[in-house]
């Protein structure tokens, strides 16, 4: 991790193509977030993945992607840097412990366990306080459901943020994401 980089990380699911809602909201994502000085950083493959990549990308942006050699598939051409990892958890933690806060776009299964463990961690804080953004319409009925059948409080709910467009998303990232603090002795033994 390079001295005081802003690294924000994007999740959101594999199987979205090109004109896909999602796809298109990544791809701003990752514009706006290069054009604030933002480094990027991505579980390294397809859908959101790559638009988010690209966005940053094409506006000159860092863009890193954690990958993981047990994936068959190949990472996204957008990607400025590889980052393998050997393992699932070994790749969660890196792409959770080096950011300075989150932004999740609709996806599967594997979104939904990247953000529950941010959220987790922000919870019990194991993490110190930073932007946990949940961008799209798709969020809020998600959370209502979690509220509704399982153990999850308003003061649970209170750490997530909602956004409905990129824009929203990024205005949320630059506020409160300015006084997050990488802690060195993660950061190190975590480093990309």
């Amino acid at each position: 991790m390079k001295t005081n980089e802003k690294i924000i990380t994007i999740f959101g699911g594999s199987k979205c193509r090109e004109g896909a809602p999602e796809y298109s909201q990544a791809l701003r994502v990752g514009e706006l977030l290069a054009d604030a000085g933002f480094t990027i950083c991505t579980g390294g493959y397809s859908g959101v993945m790559e638009a988010a990549s690209r966005g940053a990308h094409e506006r000159g942006g860092r863009v890193i992607g954690i990958t993981m050699s047990q994936f068959k598939s190949e990472p996204n051409r957008y990607l400025t840097e590889k980052v393998p990892s050997e393992h699932f958890y070994e790749r969660l933690q890196r792409l959770i412990t080096q950011s300075v806060g989150y932004i999740a776009l609709r996806g599967g299964m594997g979104t939904v366990t990247e953000i529950s463990l941010v959220w987790n961690k922000l919870q019990t804080q194991v993490l110190d306080p930073r932007p946990l953004v949940l961008l799209g319409d798709c969020w809020p009925p998600v959370v209502r459901e979690w509220q509704r059948q399982l153990a999850v409080s308003d003061t649970d709910v209170e750490i997530l943020r909602f956004a409905t467009s990129p824009e929203e998303a990024i205005d949320i990232i630059q506020r409160e994401s300015r006084t997050v603090r990488i802690d060195d002795r993660t950061a190190s033994v975590n480093a990309l």
